[in-house]
């Protein structure tokens, strides 16, 4: 999984529009990450047709977008992964 999936799933603990994903990320990465509209938009397509996300339009025609039960297992994962990579990180970076 890419690192900005990453983010955007993660972004998903409640449902979001585009801009407050965008928002968000941002704020969890300090940051760090600062995604454009091309590569969220394309991000959530992709999401969407892969079955990790829903979509649906708000009160206000705002298109807002969730995680899917298969989304979450998916980042589940995912941190699992990355706990990993993180512990191994620990332990070996002296050797370098």
């Amino acid at each position: 999984m890419t690192e900005t999936a990453f983010y955007i799933l993660l972004s998903l603990t409640e449902p979001r529009h585009g801009y407050g994903i965008i928002k968000r990320v941002e704020e969890m990465t300090n940051g760090r990450l600062k995604l454009g509209s091309g590569t969220i938009y394309g991000t959530l397509t992709k999401m969407q047709r892969d079955q990790i996300i829903t979509i649906y339009a708000d009160e206000k025609r705002k298109t807002i977008y969730e995680i899917t039960p298969l989304g979450k297992q998916l980042i589940h994962l995912e941190i699992k992964r990355l706990k990993e990579v993180f512990t191994n990180a620990l332990r070996y970076e002296e050797d370098f």
